[in-house]
Formats: structure tokens, C-alpha cells, sequence
């Protein structure tokens, strides 16, 4: 039997144990153990009014009554007789006034060869180990999963200031960052939900890969991760669309969870090369891509010196007159994108295409404003460019390039053909991300994408959510 400390360096720094929280009573009993030291983070005095039924009156108590409610949702969702310890602390993590580490958890502990294994020679993590165990494999003073999460946000000038965390239990979070969804977020990545072999290199941790590896496949080539070599998973890690999910639970539950994609069908006389179907990006703005076409002429916006249109500021006459009762095309940059779907709505456009200015993968659009009523899409820079040269032949023809806003129900948002959900694998290596998170091109947005989306409910099970069905794929 083995056991590696996955953040032991961490630990070190952080070896004093103050308080143990409440723990939930349900099919499996979390105890969140509190490492913050007095007057920091849980312990933090500064007075607090109640919120969203969030009934602490400090700082510190709030906290650990929105981890405790998180700690609630999964301990009534697991099966374990052993009680899942989580060494939590708030902490100051990166941060500038743009953007800023949430937080991150993992597993403090893996394990190999323990009695029980359903796998020899394979890591686990710490909960889940010793819930496959039916014993606590790891010492009485040692925690199962490490938590951190960020102590400054939105507190101080240089922390994303006004978009601190939503303390309040209710979702009701407005342009706050809601605590309860990303601590549901990081508890999942500590009960399992991630590699522990190395996503850049492909080297597997001590030689010895993870459960999760067996469940990971290449879709072009069938192979399992697990069976490449580890220059076979350093390429497949940044092959966008190239890793699915191959587990029963997951399997299963997909038709049931995810919505047919969102696509951009280009045509037209002068479509040319440009003729197909594109990938796209959601907006979690306007209205959702749906089950009505939304068709006109693809029009470029024109208002830098460049050649290039922003739409950061209301369209002039000729940009108006050229997307009115069309769809706009619109480069990324300069200013945010509900702002972009706002002057084209303004001008008249039925729909808007956003094309991305760094190359890259398909990625959303974010934002939020209850006014804008087109559908809005991103497209990728090379599809953005190939789209952009057939545009540039339009004049020579009578009609133009056509394009239409529809769901393409042939294939379910973010999943391959064989319908196995997608793995989150940008073609730039995301360190801590690539990998371990589902695609961002799920429909509905899923809790363990890379990125905390506006619209996830405090739900970890399908038939919204496919978090807990990869967990028992695993094991749980």
C-alpha cells in the first residue's frame, strides 16, 4: 500500500489546525476543518449583516456557513462511511484588479494498492480511497481534501474590486462571484475530479497512472489514456476536441443533460471556401441560439483605420444601414462584449458574430444585460479569417454570404460524435485546467468547466449537471 502527500509543500506552510466546523449529517459526513488563523479568513471579526440566508454576522462566520451549505449539497449527494475531512482556509491568492485566482483544492493524499482497490497499481484520491477502503486511510490528525480560497477578493482596490464573493445561500449573487458554486466546484476536484498524471508532459505520477486515466480517451485514435505513451497524452492534452469522457455513469447521462449545439451555417452564392458549418461560442447574454433560424447577410462592422470593427461605440450611417436586418460581424477587443451586441442591436442586426482576436479555441461570451434581445455567437480567429475573405469577394456577385444561427441537433454541445461529453483540452496547455475540467462548449454550462459561469445552479447531479456521474465513474 501506498500514499503520496499531493500538497504536501503547502501543508508545511500551513501546519497549525485551529477549529473543527460542523459536519453534515447525510449519506456522507463532510467536517471541515478550519486552518485559518485567528482573525483570518473563517476567523476574520469584520462585522457583516445576514445575506440570502446567510445567517453569520461576521466576515469569518459567513464563510464558513456558505462552506458549510456546499459541504451540505455534497455530503448528501456521497456515499461514504468514512467522514470526508477538509483542511480549509481563506487566504491571500493572486489577484489584480482585473482578474484573480478564486481558489484551488485538491486531494491532500493519494493512494495505490490499499485494501479494497478496484484497481492495483492505480492513484486514488484520499476520500475516495478510504471510502473504497471502508477504513480512513490517513493519519486522524491529516485532512482528506486541502481547500484555499482567495481572502482579498473584491475587498481591496487591487482584487477585482466591487466583484467580491456572494456570501448568501440564494443565488441571488447579481455581479458578485456566488462562493457557494465555486466552493462546489474545488470540493468536487478534491473527492476526484482530476488527473494526477501530468497534463504537459504526460508523465505519469511516479509512473503510476490515476483512475481517472482509465475513463480518458483520444477520440481520433480510440486509445485510452491510460495505454499512450506519455508524448501520446502531451499532444492529446492540447488537441482541441480531442479528449472525451468514456465512463457508463457519464455515458448515460448525457443525452439527458446536454442540449443540442449552437451552430453558424455560412452559405450563399459567394460563400465559396467559406461554405459549411462553424463551431461556435454561447453568449450568456440575449437569447439562446434556438429552435427558430436566425438567417440574414453576414455584415462586417468597418470603424478602425485597420479595416477591423469593434463596436464599441454607437455604429456611424454606413455601419448601420449595412447590418440593419442582418447579422453583424464584429471583431473582439477594446471594450466588452455586451457592449458590442448593444450597438449592433441598436443598429438593427438580427444576430451578432464576435471573431476572436488571438488565436485559440471556440470560447463563450460573458456578460450580462437583460436588454439585449439578438443571439450572439464566437467564432475563432481562422474560422473568423477564412469567413473574412470570402466577405472581402461579396461585391463581385449580386447576392452575398448568407449566415444562419441554429441548433444543430445531429450533435449534443460539447460532446464527440459517439456523444461522449468532451474534456476541456484548449490547444495552449492551461496548467491546473486542461484536462481535468469538461469542454467549455457543454450547453448547459456545467459546473466543472474551467470557469465559474453566471447560470449554474447549486446542482451537482444530472438532470442538470454531470459532476457526480464522473465521480462514481471513479469509484464514488
Amino acid at each position: 500500500m501506498k500514499a503520496v502527500k499531493t500538497f504536501c509543500r503547502m501543508a508545511a506552510a500551513l501546519a497549525f489546525v485551529l477549529a473543527g466546523a460542523g459536519a453534515a449529517q447525510a449519506a456522507a459526513t463532510i467536517v471541515i476543518v478550519n486552518q485559518n488563523a485567528p482573525g483570518e479568513g473563517f476567523n476574520d471579526p469584520t462585522p457583516a449583516t445576514p445575506v440570502g440566508g446567510n445567517t453569520g454576522t461576521t466576515l469569518g462566520e459567513q464563510r464558513l456557513v456558505a462552506f458549510q451549505h456546499a459541504a451540505n449539497i455534497w455530503g448528501s449527494t456521497l456515499d461514504s462511511s468514512v467522514p470526508i475531512r477538509i483542511g480549509a482556509a481563506f487566504v491571500p491568492l493572486a489577484c489584480t484588479e482585473t482578474g484573480a485566482v478564486l481558489g484551488a483544492a485538491g486531494a491532500y493524499e493519494i493512494w495505490t494498492d490499499f485494501p479494497n482497490a478496484p484497481r492495483a497499481n492505480t492513484w486514488y484520491p484520499s476520500a475516495l480511497a478510504s471510502k473504497l477502503a471502508g477504513t480512513d486511510l490517513t493519519a486522524p490528525t491529516d485532512p482528506h481534501i486541502i481547500a484555499r480560497f482567495n481572502s482579498r477578493l473584491g475587498l481591496f482596490p487591487d482584487c477585482l474590486p466591487g466583484s467580491g464573493f456572494y456570501l448568501g445561500l440564494d443565488k441571488r449573487f447579481g455581479n458578485q462571484i456566488d462562493l457557494v458554486t465555486v466552493l462546489l466546484h474545488e470540493m468536487a476536484h478534491g473527492l476526484g475530479f482530476q488527473t494526477f498524471t501530468d497534463d504537459e508532459t504526460g508523465q505519469q505520477f511516479f509512473g503510476i497512472p490515476s483512475v481517472w486515466d482509465y475513463h480518458l480517451v483520444d477520440n481520433r485514435s480510440e486509445t485510452p489514456w491510460v495505454a499512450m505513451t506519455d508524448a501520446q497524452r502531451a499532444a492529446s492534452a492540447v488537441t482541441w476536441r480531442g479528449l472525451s469522457w468514456d465512463g457508463p455513469n457519464v455515458n448515460a447521462a448525457v443525452p439527458r443533460v446536454l442540449a443540442p449545439r449552437s451552430n453558424l451555417n455560412i452559405g450563399g452564392a459567394n460563400a465559396g471556401g467559406a461554405a459549411g458549418n462553424y463551431y461556435v461560442g454561447d453568449a450568456s447574454f440575449g437569447p439562446p441560439v434556438g429552435n427558430r433560424a436566425v438567417s440574414g447577410q453576414l455584415m462586417p462592422v468597418v470603424d478602425q483605420p485597420d479595416g477591423s470593427g469593434l463596436a464599441c461605440t454607437p455604429l456611424d450611417t454606413s455601419n448601420a444601414l449595412a447590418v440593419r436586418n442582418n447579422i453583424a460581424l464584429v471583431d473582439r477587443g477594446t471594450c466588452d462584449f455586451v457592449t458590442k451586441a448593444r450597438n449592433a442591436q441598436a443598429a438593427g442586426a438580427i444576430g451578432m458574430v464576435v471573431v476572436d482576436n488571438v488565436p485559440g479555441d471556440v470560447v463563450g461570451l460573458s456578460g450580462n444585460d437583460p436588454r439585449i434581445m439578438i443571439p450572439s455567437v464566437r467564432i475563432t480567429l481562422a474560422d473568423g479569417s477564412t469567413i473574412r475573405t470570402a466577405l472581402q469577394q461579396r461585391s463581385r456577385v449580386k447576392s452575398g454570404v448568407i449566415a444562419t444561427l441554429a441548433l444543430d441537433r445531429t450533435q449534443l454541445a460539447g460532446t464527440d460524435p459517439r456523444r461522449r461529453i468532451l474534456m476541456y483540452t484548449p490547444s495552449i496547455n492551461a496548467p491546473g485546467s486542461s484536462v481535468s475540467h469538461y469542454t467549455t462548449e457543454a450547453k448547459p454550462n456545467q459546473l466543472m468547466e474551467p470557469a465559474i459561469n453566471a447560470d449554474l445552479p447549486h446542482v451537482v447531479r444530472p438532470p442538470r449537471d454531470l459532476t457526480f456521474t464522473l465521480l462514481r465513474d471513479i469509484g464514488w
